[in-house]
């Protein structure tokens, strides 16, 4: 849904997710690729989590940036293990549907 509402259609939507399951993030930026890789690290092994892993997202975002992708990451995986210890149900509509994406400069 985030993708939807940041005005992906569906053909960019999946062809960004089959993307990201490959494996293969050559196609991404090296920002996106430094996200994910960390976003990867800290869902599959968070002890594992170094100065080094840190230090790359500052390169790649700038210290201010960095602590947002930091933040989001923990948020996203804090909720699904909510959702999951809940058993709480994902929407089956897109409650954004209809919304608009806001218009780039």
């Amino acid at each position: 849904m985030l993708l939807a509402v940041a005005g992906l259609d569906e053909k960019q939507i999946s062809e960004r997710e089959k993307n990201l399951a490959s494996g293969d993030w050559s196609s991404f930026s090296p920002q996106e690729q430094a996200a994910f890789a960390y976003a990867k690290k800290m869902s599959q092994e968070p002890a594992s989590i170094n100065d080094a892993d840190v230090a790359e997202l500052r390169r790649q975002f700038g210290a201010e940036r960095m602590f947002d992708v930091i933040w989001w990451a923990c948020r996203c995986h804090y909720m699904t293990r909510v959702a999951d210890a809940f058993q709480l149900p994902l929407e089956r509509e897109n409650v954004f549907e209809g919304f608009s994406a806001p218009k780039k400069k």
